[in-house]
Formats: C-alpha cells, structure tokens, sequence
C-alpha cells in the first residue's frame, strides 16, 4: 500500500466514520488510544509534539489481517498533516505477504514500519510523532484512522480521537494591530522674530552713487524693495525690528574708493526707502548701511561658466593672493592678456545692493484669540500656535484641516507630519500617510515609529524592525509593535517578554501560544475594550474553565465577524459544545 492509498483511506474513512469515536474490531475487542483528551498547542517552530501509548487488546484483528494505524491532524474536515503509520501484521497476513513477495515480486511500501503481532496476545504500543501546522492554521483534531487489510484492499474500520490542538498564534495580526500615536503638543508662548533677505540689481554712472529711476530696471528694482517692506510697516500685527543695507561696487580700482561708493550706494537706497515709508524717527532708528566686499571670486566663476582659456590663470593669482586685498590681485590680473576681455564682459555692468530686515509677530496668548487669528491670519501664526488651534478642535476633520495649513507654512514640522500621518492611517489610507512623511528630510523618533506601523499595514515587516529595533527602550509603540512581528515570527518567548507589560489582548493571545492560561486570564482582567478578538480570547477562557453561559456570551459578540465564526468551527477548545444547537446556529448566523 502506498501514502496515496493510504490519504484515499484516510478520506474515505473520516467521510464515513466522522472525527470522534473508538476503534473495534468485528470481535467487540477496542482499541484505544491514550492520552484521549486535551488541547496541545504549537511550540514556537510551529510543530505540535504527540505522545500517546496504542493498546490493542488480544484478538483485536482477525489472523490473516494487516492493522494500520496512521495518526493524521484534522481541520474541518481536511487533512493537513499526516503522521508516520503504525503497521501490525498478524501471523497468517504475514505468510501471505511472503507468499506474493516471492510469486510475484510484490514491493510493500510499509515494509519498512510494519511489525509481527501475536492477535492472541494484547500489546501496549508507545507513540510519538511531531505535526507541523504551518502558520495559517487555526485549529483541528488530532485523531488516527484505523485500517486492515485481509485481502489487498483496505478498508477504514473507525477513528480514534487523540486530542485537540488550538493555535491562538494564528490570531497575532501585525498588519492590523500596530500601534502608533498622535504627539500632543505642549503649548509654549515664543517670540515671534523673523528675518528675510533680498537684493537690488542696480545701475550707476560712472563713479556715481546718485539712484536714477529712469536708467535700465532701477524703478523696479527699488518698488520691489519698497514693497516688501511696507508688507512689513503697514501690517497691524508685525513690528520692524531692523532694515540692513549694504552696497557693493566693482571689484576694479581702489578698494578704498569701491568702498566709499559702495556705502554712498547704499545709503542712497536706504534715503529712497525711509521717504517712501514714512514713519518718523522711530523707522529712522531701525536703518543703516554699509559696504559688503564683491571680491574676484563672482568674476572667477562666470569666466568658469564660460569655459574661458584664462580661468585657471586667475584661479592661480586668487590663490596665492589670498591673504591680502582685492586690489594686490587685481594688479595681477590686469596684466593678464585677456584683462580687457574680463573688463568688458566680467565686470558686471549693475551693481547690488543687498538688504536683510527682521521684524516680529504678534503673538497670540488666549485659546479664543487664537481660534480668531487661525481664520483670518494663518500667515502670522509660528508652529507653536498652529500645533495649540489643532488641539482646540472638536473633530478629526478639523485637527487634519489644521495639520495641513501647519504643514504648507512650515514643510518641516514633524509634529503636524507625524499626526496627520497618524489620521490617514486610522482611516486606512496608508499611501496618503506614507506620502506626508516621505516629504520630511528627517524622521523624528514619533514618525519612525509611524512609518514602521505604516510598513505592518502593508506586511513588510523586515523594513518596519529596521526602524523599532533602536526605539524599543524609549517608546511603548515601539515596544509593543516589535512584541508583534516577534510573535508572528513564532518567536513567542522574546515577544512575550516585549508584550507582557501591556493589557491588550494580543498580549493574551501570546500567552495562550505559549500555554500559559492564567496569565492570559490575568492580562484579560486589565482589558477594558470589546474587541471582536478580545471577546473571542474571553470564549476561549472561559471554555477552558467549564463556564459555558460566559463562554457563549463572548463568543456571540465574537461571532459579530465572518473570521471568528469560521474559526470558531474548528476551534477545539469549543468542540464540547459543537453538537449543540445554540452553537451551530452561532457559527453559521
């Protein structure tokens, strides 16, 4: 007989026979199976060790038969592990089997594990086997087909029930359980002083520091300036701290004369601005200029851009020249051949006239104000009071609405990313929240943890590790998510050891993986939700206990979803209540 032969019996006889029952014989003689009772669970390779011992009374089977005995895990009602048969031939059988090996060169593929018994003689026959159950099982039987064979062809004669095996593992969902957690911001009032920068492209007569609105772009160039800051002193909200201005003239000729043109420039400017602005003195104080050295450097780079055959010429009299004036360097540059190719085309025909101004926003102190402001001004809000308005909304909608305003204002708040990836992921939109945090330069430990929840969501759970492994011993989210991928790794020791400190019923589940039951009834009595799991972890506490009203109580709660009323099927822990109406109306609802 070979393993197909044996799966078609094995088929044929639990068709026939159903899961549970006692083997016999035509003689009215048993033969069990012991332990017979019990639930085994999986060890952390995912293998269920059997033990048992086999008594087969005298006259069990008749002398010219083959008993079989192939112990196999059941779940509902399919094979999913077959263990090694035990194979028992009587006196007559054996001859037999002799007989056709010799006539006929028959080949007996369980030659290799059949044994001689005596049927007047009643044995005790020890077992041992390992079952892998792979980690999509649920839950099963463990049972053994009983089989002989008088005559070739073999027929299932009964099934002896061993025991259950339950696989609460396979309740760990990392994809779905992840945690992740919305920073709540603590509100501090901070002054509120901002900077900005600009320049002028401005052209002169020669040797000239008078500002003539009518040559190339000087108009604009001077409104534009002008605008800018009158955005600034015409603003109810914003004060104008300082206004700096610094000329800079053509790096050829004397530097003390480029210097009292560049500051005459630039003072010049700064006489344009005040009489546009207005303001009195106070304005007044809040101006002043000064010179900013051009140097050859600006002139080295455009004559680089150019590809210019001299470049490197030049490179070499800035250089050794480093340490003293612009005006030692140009005495060597002008003696250059192509000096008055770089005085017509690299000497700037304009000259800037660069400015830096700080000023500083109103700040806002009361919740009320502040709700006020977020809906005329979000452009004077700093993050701190942005993050303080999303706190005072009512909804979710509202907070996300906030997040988002912070966000366009200040790219890199990593509060305002971290949360509104938060929100998108609750919602289950996991490619919006990835896409909040991939515009962030760097994670701060709150994101981290997100983005590794977010990798859970999507089962990559090599990349979500990589980012919990260094936040373990700083973050409850961490710890927790990590106890979750260890657990469904089947590294359950070291997940328990991660997990065991939180009241959530994963942590339960982790116990009951590992047979602890009254630490899992213990983290249960800390768990105040009604989850469809933790009222399917409840059921199966109190199955265990004998306490059948609780059991269904929770299991009807339980039942609520499709995956729980499938596993409930072919969960051993309920297999005492299976042949009862209340449970098969429960299950098929």
């Amino acid at each position: 007989m070979n393993k197909k032969d044996m799966s078609i019996i094995l088929l044929t006889g639990l068709m026939s026979l159903g899961v549970v029952g006692c083997a016999s014989s035509g003689t009215g003689k048993r033969i069990a199976l012991t332990p017979s009772e019990g639930v085994l669970i999986p060890d952390t390779a995912g293998f269920v060790r059997a033990e048992g011992n086999l008594h087969i009374p005298a006259k069990a089977f008749s002398k010219r038969s083959r008993l079989i005995l192939l112990p196999c895990l059941v779940s509902a009602d399919s094979v999913w592990a077959e263990g090694t048969p035990l194979v028992f031939d009587a006196q007559i059988y054996s001859k037999k089997l002799e007989r056709n090996k010799k006539l006929w060169g028959y080949e007996d593929s369980l030659a290799a594990v059949s044994k001689p018994l005596q049927t007047r003689r009643a044995y005790d026959v020890p077992y041992r086997d390992n079952f892998q159950v792979g980690d999509s099982f649920i839950g099963g039987q463990l049972m053994a087909i009983v089989t002989t064979d008088g005559c070739g062809e073999c027929s299932a004669t009964d099934t002896l029930s061993w025991a259950g095996v339950a696989n609460p593992a396979s309740l760990i969902d990392p994809a779905s359980g992840a945690k992740m957690r919305a920073v709540i911001p603590h509100f501090v009032v901070r002054p509120k002083v901002l900077q900005a920068k600009g320049e002028a492209n401005l052209q002169f007569e020669l040797n000239s520091s008078i500002i003539d609105l009518g040559m190339a772009d000087n108009r604009k160039e001077m409104e534009e300036m002008l605008t800018r800051l009158q955005a600034i002193t015409s603003d109810s909200l914003a004060t104008l701290n300082s206004v700096r201005i610094e000329g800079m003239a053509s790096v050829d000729g004397p530097y003390a004369l480029n210097r009292r043109l560049a500051e005459n420039r630039a003072h010049a400017a700064q006489q344009w601005l005040f009489g546009h602005i207005g303001g009195g003195s106070r304005i007044a104080r809040v101006f002043s200029y000064g010179f900013k050295p051009e140097g050859w450097e600006p002139v080295y780079r455009l004559m680089q851009q150019d590809g210019h055959p001299d470049t490197l010429e030049v490179r070499r009299i800035l250089d050794k020249y480093r340490e003293q004036s612009d005006d030692v360097a140009e005495r060597y540059i002008r003696r250059l051949p192509c000096w008055e190719d770089i005085k017509a085309h690299y000497l700037a025909a304009d000259r800037k006239v660069a400015y830096t101004y700080t000023y500083t926003l109103r700040s806002f102190t009361t919740d009320q104000e502040m709700l006020d402001m977020y809906r005329k001004r979000p452009d004077a809000f700093n993050e701190d009071e942005f993050l303080r308005v999303s706190t005072l909304q009512t909804s979710d909608e509202g907070r996300e609405e906030v997040y988002r305003t912070l966000l366009h204002y200040f790219p890199q708040s990593a509060v305002a990313a971290n949360n509104l990836a938060v929100r998108y992921a609750e919602r289950g939109q996991v490619e919006e929240a990835e896409a909040v945090l991939a515009a962030r330069d760097l994670l701060s430990a709150p994101e981290r943890i997100t983005r590794a929840a977010l990798y859970m969501r999507k089962g990559n759970y090599v990349e979500a590790e990589a980012l919990l492994a260094n936040e373990i011993n700083s973050s409850e989210e961490a710890r927790f998510n990590l106890g979750l991928i260890r657990a469904y790794q089947h590294r359950l020791n070291e997940a328990y050891s991660l997990l065991r400190s939180f009241p959530h019923e994963q942590t339960a589940v982790v116990a009951l993986s590992l047979g602890r039951t009254e630490e899992a009834a213990a983290v249960m009595k800390r768990v105040e939700v009604q989850t469809p799991l933790a009222c399917y972890v409840r059921a199966l506490l109190a199955a265990r206990k004998g306490q059948k009203e609780e059991m269904y109580g929770w299991l009807e709660k339980a039942c609520k979803e499709e995956s729980y009323r499938k596993r409930a099927a072919v969960e051993p822990d309920f297999a005492a209540c299976r042949h009862e109406a209340r449970f098969g109306s429960l299950i098929e609802e």
